[in-house]
């Protein structure tokens, strides 16, 4: 990407706060576009500047409502016929990617017709963020640039100076992950073992490791009640751990969640662009003692948080 000129950015219409920042920091005006709503909820969307030629990058994340997938596959197929030279889609939340696999019988695999649709669009490249599952990059017959957030969550980590730190993962499912975690940082490893009754409802969790004096922070790649987190903080507590610090990526209802346990010391590590509304998941929360790192966005501002900017990020490798 040697000519800048040549890059132009647009953006979704729920992930615009992330993709005006991508665009400061790049020194470019954020793409103009329109999105035509019609009274049976239809919509239409075009682009109010030439693309011809250029590299278009679209930033949307696909969280539900499914307007949001098909706003991008709208924007993937204008950019092609308007002669755009190539379309990157830049998703920082890459929704359904939890269904990967048939893990029951008749059931759906989520994440390989998303790769379709967007292939079918006209996409030519796909930039994403810490994918439920790695493999999830092999559904697509075009490049896939697969960032970490770890590139910036780790030095943040680290600049705590926590000692007795322990990596905890909230299930069996993201032990890899933790592990990763654990021997980049050369600290213990905590695996909670949770079943459920039903979806997003946790009924038992068992702690398998020793949280006793230790520091624990609980990884994931994404939040969507915060229910097993919030239970997975609880254990460490009952059984003498000293700290709780959930890292992940939260999205949906998390706020009620997170006021029912006031006690908890939260550290949000979100990196993704989301709707203001779950971006600002600890406004109003006053009874919690929160460490907010994703920076100043406006649906953050007033609420009693106490701000610390990440680090510089000088290497981009992430935890793998």
């Amino acid at each position: 990407m040697s000519n800048l000129s040549e890059v132009k950015i647009f953006s979704g219409e729920n992930s615009r706060y992330i993709a005006e920042k991508i665009s400061k920091s790049l020194d470019l005006e954020l793409g103009q576009k329109t999105l035509l709503h019609f009274s049976d909820g239809e919509f239409a969307t075009s682009y109010d500047e030439t693309v011809r030629g250029d590299h278009v990058f679209i930033v949307q994340s696909t969280f539900p409502p499914s307007d949001n997938l098909m706003e991008l596959l709208m924007m993937i197929d204008a950019a092609k016929r308007a002669s755009a030279y190539k379309v990157i889609a830049v998703i920082p939340y890459f929704g359904f990617a939890r269904q990967d696999r048939k893990d029951r019988p008749r059931v759906a695999i989520g994440a390989k017709l998303v790769a379709n649709l967007l292939h079918a669009a006209g996409v030519d490249r796909i930039m994403t963020m810490d994918l439920h599952a790695d493999q999830i990059q092999g559904f697509f017959d075009i490049p896939v640039d697969h960032l970490y957030g770890s590139t910036v969550l780790a030095p943040y980590i680290r600049s705590l100076a926590l000692d007795n730190l322990a990596i905890a993962s909230p299930d069996i499912g993201g032990s890899k992950r933790a592990n990763s975690w654990a021997k980049f940082f050369d600290s213990g490893l905590i695996i909670c073992h949770k079943t459920r009754e039903r979806p997003n409802e946790v009924a038992d969790m068992k702690v398998i490791g020793d949280p006793v004096g230790k520091n624990v922070v609980i990884v994931d790649d994404m939040i969507d009640t915060g229910g097993h987190h919030l239970q997975g903080c609880r254990h460490p507590e009952g059984q003498g751990g000293k700290e709780r610090a959930c890292g992940g990526y939260p999205c949906g209802a998390v706020r009620q969640g997170i006021r029912e346990h006031r006690e908890v010391r939260v550290g949000r590590g979100g990196v993704h662009g989301f709707h203001p509304a779950e971006a600002g998941v600890f406004q109003d929360t006053c009874d919690i003692r929160c460490r907010h790192v994703c920076g100043d966005h406006p649906q953050c501002r007033g609420a009693q948080i106490h701000q610390r900017p990440f680090p510089v990020v000088r290497e981009c490798r992430g935890i793998s």
